[in-house]
């Protein structure tokens, strides 16, 4: 008989990301760190795609958080910024399992996003400062013209981190773990809590 106790402990629900992550990048094959980001348009229409993980932990600002980096002029950037709340979801084929992360955003500074996009790869560097993210583009040529372009501006070094070029922090008021059970009986335990650096409740759902 399967045993009768949840195998999604009662704990920090940050160590528990962390101890799933650790085995997330030991077993899956590609981008362990990716996470699909669910925003809203203003009409409330739903909006999601996927993004990569760049930072996570209790001490990822106020409050602990999770943070990933975009152009805020792009679709997701602008629904971003007219409606700081989003979910995120981590699902790890490989372990069957996954987190569900629910909360409002904050914008992070302009030196830790100039410290992460200047951690980037020259060629990425570039490619982010020469793309006008989701806008229409007419034919690609004009793309790695744009890309061309700054390699010859800047030869050497970093190529300076558009404005516009940002990163933000879902700080959680939700985490979800999930985790698959043989039929379907699967084992799912909520962690909640009011505000940032408040307390966390946790409770079990049915599956």
């Amino acid at each position: 008989m399967e045993d009768q106790h949840s195998a999604v402990p009662a704990t920090d629900p940050f160590a528990l990301f962390d101890a799933w992550f650790a085995e997330a990048k030991a077993s899956e094959p590609n981008d362990p760190n990716a996470m699909a980001l669910a925003t809203a348009e203003p009409d409330g229409a739903p909006s999601v795609r996927m993004v990569l993980l760049k930072g996570h932990g209790p001490d990822a600002g106020e409050g602990g958080g999770f943070v990933f980096y975009t152009n805020a002029e792009s679709r997701k950037g602008r629904e971003i910024r007219a409606n700081m709340r989003a979910a995120l979801l981590f699902h790890w084929k490989s372990l069957r399992r996954q987190i569900r992360i629910e909360g409002p955003l904050e914008e992070v500074g302009a030196q830790q996003a100039d410290a992460y996009f200047h951690s980037r790869g020259r060629v990425s560097q570039i490619a982010s400062a020469a793309s006008d993210q989701s806008r229409p583009l007419a034919d690609r040529a004009d793309y790695l013209a744009r890309m061309e372009a700054l390699e010859e501006e800047y030869p050497e070094g970093d190529i300076p981190r558009p404005p516009h070029w940002t990163g933000f922090r879902l700080v959680p008021r939700r985490i979800e773990f999930w985790l698959d059970r043989p039929g379907r009986a699967h084992d799912r335990r909520l962690f909640t809590r009011a505000g940032a650096g408040e307390d966390w409740s946790d409770t079990l759902l049915y599956p």
